[in-house]
C-alpha cells in the first residue's frame, strides 16, 4: 500500500473519532441558542471552550515529543 493510501485511511479513522466524540459534546448545557420563527441561531460558546482545552493540551503533549 502507497503512504497516500495509509494517509488517506489513517484521515478516514480520525473523522470517524472527531464525529463519535462530536455527537456526545455538540450540544452542552451553556451553549446558546436564539429561535425566531423559523430562523435558529446557535453559539456554541461552552462547545467551543471545551474543544479549545482538548486541542490545547493535545498540542502541548505532541510538542513535548517533537
Amino acid at each position: 500500500m502507497t503512504s497516500l493510501g495509509k494517509l488517506f485511511i489513517l484521515l478516514g479513522v480520525l473523522f470517524i473519532i472527531i464525529g463519535i466524540i462530536w455527537s456526545f459534546i455538540g450540544r452542552l448545557p451553556g451553549d446558546i441558542t436564539f429561535r425566531t420563527g423559523n430562523t435558529t441561531i446557535f453559539f456554541p460558546i461552552v462547545t467551543s471552550i471545551v474543544v479549545s482545552i482538548i486541542l490545547s493540551v493535545l498540542f502541548m503533549l505532541f510538542g513535548r515529543f517533537k
